[in-house]
């Protein structure tokens, strides 16, 4: 019997599915949702921001000495410059200035995340090299958007939706000039790596080496910071070894052997 007429009908009925689920696939993918992100916070630089003052610079790769670091945005002002950092995130939002890692909570779930201001401070510090400027004349700022609900205290830097609008308002003391602004916005041009897709490729690679070393070590469960191998010296269980926290007396999170 010749199923091929019954397999192009089938075929034809069901073709549409898998474009269909290439779109979902990409629409729930990290990538899609840092898009979105940064599409927020440059929608809101260009509404609420006079362009004649704030000049926007979106998706700055420079070069570091162990690869490169991108970042979202600069936004170039003689109020200073100011270091976009953006997280496309739901749930709730755990954790405070000098925590390892956050916590992102989506009913009982709980995943940990680089505290995003201490991955801010190396851009800030990467682009203050390049253009030569001081802590007060360059902001760190860390954008929240899509359904998330900080349930700890945040400093006011770090910031929900349209909230890094206020905070960068808020600076309305000139700490550079008409000309400085000028010349910052040259320097970040010729220090910026090319922006393409090779350039975007290369930093994901550089990107995910460093994560992939970071999971080769363990984390403390209670701090998220590096666990070392250590021996029981007392008790029953003498000589045996074990997982601490690195930051042991401070934290006293510890893992058994398997």
């Amino acid at each position: 019997m010749d199923l091929t007429p019954i397999l192009n009908q089938i075929y034809g009925m069901l073709w549409y599915l898998i474009p269909l689920g290439i779109l979902a696939a990409l629409l729930k993918s990290p990538w899609f949702k840092g898009v979105i992100g940064e599409f927020v916070v440059n929608l809101g630089a260009r509404w609420f921001l006079d362009k004649d003052t704030y000049h926007l610079i979106k998706n700055v790769t420079l070069p570091t000495d162990d690869g490169s670091t991108q970042i979202d945005h600069v936004i170039v002002s003689k109020y200073g410059v100011f270091v976009v950092e953006t997280k496309n995130m739901k749930g709730w939002i755990f954790g405070s200035p000098n925590q390892k890692t956050w916590t992102q909570q989506i009913y009982k779930h709980k995943t940990r995340f680089q505290n995003p201001l201490h991955q801010n401070y190396k851009h800030t510090k990467v682009l203050g090299r390049l253009l030569g400027l001081s802590d007060e004349q360059i902001f760190s700022v860390v954008v929240f958007v899509g359904d998330s609900t900080f349930k700890t205290a945040m400093p006011e830097n770090v910031t929900y939706g349209m909230g890094y609008i206020r905070f960068i308002k808020s600076k309305i003391q000139p700490v550079l000039s008409e000309k400085d602004v000028q010349t910052i916005k040259v320097k970040i041009k010729a220090g910026r790596l090319t922006p393409s897709l090779k350039t975007n490729w290369e930093h994901v690679k550089h990107v995910k080496t460093i994560i992939a070393h970071k999971n080769d070590q363990k984390q403390c469960p209670k701090c998220g910071s590096v666990m070392v191998l250590r021996e029981v010296k007392k008790g029953k269980k003498t000589g045996n070894k074990f997982w601490g926290c690195s930051k042991f007396p401070k934290c006293r999170g510890a893992v058994n052997m398997a």
